[in-house]
């Protein structure tokens, strides 16, 4: 499981540090929003011994006017409140979920290799909202906090013994509740990485589904999924139980500072020590002193689990690309390129094919990741470059969900009608729904379907060196041969290497290479 909690707070800092403004303006409406109410309670005692005890109409008045105002206050802050609030959240989320997706796509290969495929899920769809809870949270904890120094300073004022009640009673609470949030969070870790072995299995499932039904295994891997599913419930049902005792525990023991404050100012006022007023000031303050513990309790509880979705993607990023790319890139020469690898040498712009057996993947991977292109060394020319001059397509690359057009033009030089002739998937096209969307993977194409898209994606990268892996593995003969025929035309004068073990592919060839097994 990726972590780097060193590099967690660095990573919420960050996010933070892009949106100064709207972090002061969170945290201004915030105390601006919580202040009125810590105040309020000594303006209402203030109206009542100022104005009911002592029947004076105009200083009633003007304490209801106070507190008008307050209220008018209150408004005002709470609207900015919550729209720099939602804002942090979604700038949160979506900063984090940006910086995330960059990273998949940098790592490209590297990812499937280094990270588990349900990790990314989880990253994607649901740590980047933890982070957002946090930033969501900034404004009301940063006014809970001057809100309760304030209605200490209050209490103070009036009572210097009650007050000491308060100061010790709360931190108390606070200490009351903190055990709680320790097994919290690791009962919500066991149901992350339950969550995360569920999406795999997904995954799993849904890009084999016709291999399953072909081998008669959906019920076995119905059964694995279903008891996954079954853990995943369970430890829901741990968090929850946990998160329940939690929440009553966030009532239960400021509460008790709130009746015990309310017993001893009662005794104070029948003793004359204190005024009916600020009895009810006190009553008031001591209730109010629920929400800055709750709060507390909910930025805590969210920055640990900010904090950990950070160390997640703080990991993510120091993943590095294999290879790395080189500190000192060399350039490729212009014009066609030749290859000269471990097993076989490409002349520049002919089209070789290569039977390699069982080997084809592994013999196309190093020709395309590690050998001399134009007498310069892959590994040491920039990626940008090397990748768009150098393209190897497997014959199960992926498809993504949406337009086939789009998923076939890459905007280069050769047009669409060209590559969709060339890889002979007119009828591919025309058998698609009027609107011509692919649906997720192009899983209800065949499997012939499928690579003769494929093949016209790669054409349409119009590279300098292209290295395709069994192409037509799943095409019949007749479209096989039109294939062959099309591809040499189109790819005439550019480097073109075919692995491959068909008799089609090798009379089009320009020269043969027959691989030895080790």
């Amino acid at each position: 499981m990726l972590v780097a909690r060193n590099g967690s707070l660095r990573f919420l800092f960050a996010l933070l540090a892009q949106r100064p403004g709207l972090v002061v303006l969170a945290a201004l409406s915030g105390a601006l929003w919580m202040a009125p109410t810590a105040v309020l309670p000594m303006v209402v005692g203030r109206a009542i011994d100022g104005g009911i005890r002592a029947g004076d109409t105009a200083v009633l008045l003007r304490w209801v006017l106070a507190v008008v105002a307050l209220g008018v206050l209150q408004m005002v802050a709470a609207a900015a409140l919550n729209w720099a609030a939602h804002t942090l959240w979604i700038h949160g989320t979506a900063s984090a979920q940006r910086i995330v997706l960059r990273q998949v796509i940098r790592l490209g290969g590297t990812l499937t290799r280094e990270v588990k495929a349900g990790e990314v899920v989880t990253m994607s769809a649901s740590d980047v909202f933890k982070i957002g809870d946090l930033f969501e949270t900034l404004g009301r904890a940063f006014g809970s906090l001057l809100a309760f120094v304030a209605a200490v300073a209050l209490l103070l004022w009036i009572s210097p013994p009650l007050a000491l009640v308060v100061l010790i009673g709360v931190p108390l609470a606070m200490l009351g509740i903190g055990p709680l949030l320790r097994p919290l969070h690791r009962r919500e870790e066991i149901q992350r990485d339950e969550l995360g072995k569920l999406g795999a299995q997904a995954a799993d499932i849904v890009s084999g589904l016709r291999i399953l039904r072909g081998i008669g295994g959906e019920r076995r891997f119905f059964s694995r999924f279903a008891a996954t599913g079954r853990q995943v419930r369970e430890a829901g049902i741990a968090t929850g139980r946990i998160d329940a005792w939690l929440s009553g525990a966030e009532v239960l023991l400021p509460g008790l500072v709130t009746v015990l404050v309310t017993w001893l100012g009662a005794r104070m006022a029948l003793a004359g020590s204190i005024t009916v007023g600020e009895l009810v000031t006190f009553y008031g303050v001591s209730a109010f002193l629920v929400i800055p513990v709750r709060t507390a309790t909910e930025t805590a509880y969210a920055f640990a689990s900010a904090r950990i979705a950070a160390g997640r993607a703080a990991a993510l990023q120091q993943v590095e690309v294999d290879p790395a790319p080189p500190v000192n890139p060399l350039p490729l020469p212009a014009g066609p390129l030749g290859l000269v690898g471990d097993d076989v040498e490409v002349p520049a712009g002919e089209l070789v094919v290569i039977d390699a057996g069982h080997r084809g993947e592994a013999v196309a991977e190093r020709l395309a990741g590690s050998s001399l292109a134009g007498g310069v060394r892959l590994p040491d020319v920039d990626p940008d470059e090397r990748h768009r001059r150098v393209v190897l397509a497997h014959n199960q690359d992926l498809l993504f969900a949406g337009s086939a057009r789009e998923a076939i033009d890459l905007g280069t030089e050769v047009d669409f009608a060209t590559v969709v002739r060339a890889a002979d998937a007119e009828d591919v096209l025309a058998a698609l729904p009027p609107d011509g969307l692919l649906d997720e993977r192009a899983r209800l194409l065949s499997g012939g379907q499928r690579q003769r898209l494929l093949l016209a994606r790669a054409l349409s990268t119009d590279a300098d060196v292209l290295v395709l892996d069994d192409p037509t593995s799943a095409v019949d003969a007749h479209t096989e041969e039109r294939i062959t025929e099309r591809v040499r035309a189109l790819r005439a004068g550019r480097t073109t290497v075919v692995l491959s073990q068909s008799p089609l592919w090798e009379a089009v060839a320009d020269r043969h290479v027959q691989v030895e097994e080790p």
